[in-house]
């Protein structure tokens, strides 16, 4: 398989506050047990994606841990998803303790509630390849 494919380059990432902000402010959330989905249908963060873990999840080691578990969910996803929406992963308490597997069922779960998947890129069931 092209591994281009699977890429997520440092453009593809939304950074800015203010664009965290928009998604924040005026996108939809969907809630799961370890991690936060908002979703926002706006050309300035359009394709892009974003990953956030609080202080309250704990030390800095264990949010770069989370983030890093959000990161690999959504790259291994991403080519199932939408391309017109602005993603903002956040991760909760439940993430701290979990796996990749964890992180990247809850992720299909929450895309899927939230309708975000492409038209050909119907959704698999975990554990399928």
């Amino acid at each position: 398989m092209d591994e281009k494919r699977y890429t997520l380059p440092r453009a593809k990432m939304i950074k800015r506050r203010s664009d965290f902000q928009l998604v924040y402010q005026r996108g939809v959330s969907v809630a799961g047990r370890r991690m936060i989905l908002y979703v926002l249908r706006d050309p300035r963060v359009a394709g892009r994606v974003g990953f956030a873990a609080g202080k309250k999840l704990g030390c800095a080691a264990v949010r770069s841990r989370v983030k890093r578990l959000l990161r690999e969910a959504y790259r291994l996803m991403q080519h199932e998803l939408r391309r017109d929406v602005g993603i903002l992963l956040i991760g909760r308490a439940g993430l701290v303790e979990g796996k990749m597997q964890d992180a990247a069922q809850d992720l299909r779960t929450l895309a899927r509630r939230a309708k975000i998947f492409a038209a050909g890129g119907t959704p698999r069931r975990t554990g399928e390849q």
